[in-house]
């Protein structure tokens, strides 16, 4: 079916998060090692940032390694490290190609020093283009991006740069890794699992959720467009009755 053509262009959702998972059963099903499903998730992901661009999405945010990821096998780690490196370094051309912006989020100093290069280096080059912005999350725990924005706001308050009156969602956002970007309409996970993985969890407060059972290397742009029309078809209420939102 194409979904494509059900799209109403003029609502398509500003930001589409998306947790990626399944690259390890899915290399299972398959009879290969856990890597072999990394490499060809990075087939799934040029996909769908290909379908996010023809729609004209603002921003997508990939789950790609949360903090708690760091405590998997060692060997698949380094891997996933050498894979991350590898896949940023040869899409570059293609995202300025294609007027794709890389952004980030996470903790970067816990990523190998090459790792973090390669993705600044990414981020200097992409800095100017103008159309979809791609954020990957990257040694990211939602938790820790909370504590960390009240730390920093503890301290601003105790250093009088800021009061206790003037906290408020708004101030609060702007903490966040997430400051500059507006919050995601929709979540999706893949592989069948019904759980936040500690992803953007302040962000997703009004987020519609949308979980498919095909692992992320199954996942294409059809997949997302099939969610975003399945989105389109919801009624956001954000606490209000249906009759309110349709006055």
């Amino acid at each position: 079916m194409d979904y494509k053509s059900q799209i109403n262009i003029k609502e398509v959702p500003g930001h589409v998060a998306i947790i990626m998972d399944g690259n390890g059963r899915w290399a299972k099903q398959h009879n290969k090692p856990r890597i072999f499903g990394h490499k060809n998730g990075v087939f799934s992901v040029r996909s769908v940032v290909e379908g996010a661009g023809e729609i004209g999405l603002k921003y997508l945010t990939l789950y790609a390694f949360s903090t708690e990821n760091w405590k998997r096998p060692k060997i698949e780690v380094a891997a996933l490290m050498q894979l991350l490196v590898a896949t940023i370094s040869n899409e570059v051309s293609a995202l300025n190609k294609n007027n794709v912006r890389l952004l980030t989020i996470g903790d970067l100093s816990s990523l190998p020093g090459n790792c973090e290069k390669e993705l600044q280096k990414a981020m200097d080059k992409t800095k100017g283009n103008t159309g979809l912005s791609l954020i990957l999350a990257l040694s990211y725990s939602s938790k820790t991006e909370i504590i960390n924005a009240v730390k920093k706001i503890a301290s601003d308050v105790v250093e009088n740069a800021l009061t206790i009156e003037d906290i408020n969602d708004s101030v609060f956002n702007s903490y966040l890794d997430t400051a500059v970007i507006e919050d995601p309409q929709l979540l999706i996970r893949t592989s069948g699992e019904y759980r936040l993985s500690n992803f953007l969890l302040w962000q997703i407060a009004y987020s519609e959720l949308y979980f498919t059972d095909k692992f992320w290397p199954d996942f294409t742009k059809e997949d997302l467009f099939k969610a975003i029309v399945d989105y389109q078809g919801r009624e956001r209420r954000f606490g209000l009755t249906s009759e309110q939102v349709g006055k």
